[in-house]
């Protein structure tokens, strides 16, 4: 028995991003220090991949000068945004906005074991030595293990159907499960 070819079961791109949509993913800031220049790009795309050993991954558009300038400094740092950070994602969703010689203006940082940057007063961070690059289609996927890492209390930033929302908002507005009846506030079921 053989496989279907690939070219019989395309999705158009257009389909797949609408389904996208309906997902709502975390906001992160991708960063790293390629000797006195500093890269950042926003990412939904971050993951923690395994435990043992621990890894995480984040995609990247594979002709971003960020990826070459991981793979050669061998160090990523991934924080994670809180809500109230928007305006850290829509700087670094701005083309040449990540790239600074020295420091981002008016954004603090700081380092911790590979020098990569870290945002201040994010939700989480990982501090990462590049463990592998694979390919992704156009993104490239960075994998990372940390050498350190931290979080705090908070609510993160989320990222769904083009907007920003908070995970109370997401919750208060979903629809109600179908295999649940509705129960009265304040009632656990």
């Amino acid at each position: 028995m053989t496989a279907p070819s690939d070219s019989a079961h395309t999705l158009h791109p257009e389909l797949v991003r609408q389904a996208a949509r309906t997902c709502a993913t975390g906001v992160a800031v991708l960063t790293t220090r390629l000797r006195d220049e500093l890269f950042a790009k926003t990412v939904s795309s971050f993951v923690t991949l395994s435990m043992d050993p621990p890894l995480i991954s984040v995609a990247v558009t594979r002709h971003s000068p960020l990826v070459r300038a991981v793979g050669d400094s061998g160090r990523l740092a991934v924080s994670v945004l809180r809500v109230g950070q928007e305006y850290l994602s829509q700087r670094f969703a701005t083309p040449g906005a990540g790239r600074a010689t020295g420091a981002f203006a008016g954004v603090a940082t700081r380092t911790e074991a590979t020098g990569a940057p870290v945002l201040e007063d994010c939700l989480s961070w990982f501090d990462c030595r590049l463990h592998s690059v694979l390919p992704g289609g156009d993104h490239s996927i960075l994998v990372g293990r940390p050498v350190a890492a931290a979080g705090s209390e908070g609510e993160p930033l989320l990222y769904r159907a083009g907007g920003y929302h908070a995970l109370a908002a997401l919750t208060a507005t979903s629809p109600p499960r179908p295999d649940r009846a509705p129960t009265a506030p304040g009632v656990r079921t």
